[in-house]
């Protein structure tokens, strides 16, 4: 039996391949459902427009991503993404399209005829085609729900020593066996405004606070996400929320009256370089320091941790 620590994106992705290659797995938390960073992401399968400021690595990472949740869970739609910039912060575009690849330039026509709730509003955008989203809390209930079916446990509010486990997908909470791993902060909102309607992530550029707007079902949107160095778990501060708004409402001026359904706050687990990492420490294999990435990254590594155990069990029978 392989005992996996963690039940937020990375354990639960880990948990799914291994079961998927016949692999015995259990899955435990310390906490309770929902209660971690995963239930707080975005939910994008951006892997070009991440690759602005993220390693290269990850977009390596993430280039199955969409196929893979597509693959396990509903809902996952491939309607791309769309980055644009107030005409004040033109620059910010060319920039964006400079450091990223799998784009179109395209403009105010293509853009009412891709988002008509953002007509006449932007002269510009970067349209990146062969992205996708999914709602990250459905996706993770379905992925809850295949490892049930498939007869693995899943124990939440449940304390295990890390010693006690093989795989610690705890994210920052295992900063006690991997030196280097840090916190970062993000926060985000939840809105309902049924009266914008869009069909893909928005990421809106602006010089001090960037901001993507992702749309749900039943006319909610999920908006994030800052990125703050600390350790603070709190509930989301004022001047975040009121950047978040600011920037919401730049995008769409109805968002003024949207309902504020959540605000809430999360600790993203990183390595210096932002890369995540699938390491050995401590006697147990580590899946973490996914930082913004845990929904594009976390198949891939996930994968990868497969191929190293399934091939550690079959070695012994080859010898003999």
């Amino acid at each position: 039996m392989i005992t996996i620590l963690g039940a937020g994106v990375a354990g639960l992705c880990a948990a799914t391949v291994l079961a998927e290659r016949g692999l015995s797995v259990q899955v435990v938390d310390s906490g309770p459902e929902g209660a971690g960073a995963s239930w707080r992401a975005g939910g994008m399968l951006a892997p070009f427009v991440e690759g602005e400021s993220a390693p290269p690595e990850v977009a390596r990472l993430g280039a199955v991503a969409a196929d893979w949740w597509a693959a396990r869970v509903p809902g996952v739609v491939r309607h791309g993404t769309l980055v644009v910039a107030p005409a004040r912060d033109r620059a910010e575009l060319d920039r964006f399209a400079a450091r990223t690849i799998g784009h179109a330039r395209i403009g105010p026509d293509q853009i009412a005829e891709l988002e008509p709730a953002l007509a006449g509003r932007f002269a510009s955008a970067l349209y990146y085609a062969d992205e996708a989203h999914l709602d990250p809390r459905q996706a993770l209930r379905a992925l809850v729900d295949g490892l049930c079916h498939r007869g693995v446990a899943i124990r939440y509010d449940t304390h295990l020593a890390p010693d006690q486990a093989d795989i610690d997908c705890r994210g920052i909470a295992a900063r006690d066996g991997l030196p280097g791993l840090r916190a970062v902060r993000g926060e985000m909102l939840l809105l309902h405004c049924p009266e914008v309607a869009l069909s893909r992530p928005i990421r809106l550029l602006h010089p001090r606070f960037p901001v993507y707007v992702v749309p749900r079902e039943g006319g909610q949107f999920m908006v994030g996400a800052t990125m703050l160095e600390s350790d603070d778990p709190g509930p989301i501060t004022l001047r975040s929320a009121s950047e978040l708004m600011s920037a919401v409402f730049a995008l769409h001026p109805s968002f003024a009256e949207a309902a504020i359904v959540e605000m809430g706050s999360g600790l993203r687990p990183a390595f210096d370089d932002n890369v995540p990492r699938l390491t050995q420490a401590g006697g147990r294999w580590h899946v973490n320091g996914l930082y913004r990435h845990g929904f594009l990254t976390a198949p891939a590594l996930a994968g990868q941790l497969a191929d190293i155990l399934t091939q550690s069990r079959q070695e012994p029978a080859l010898a003999h």
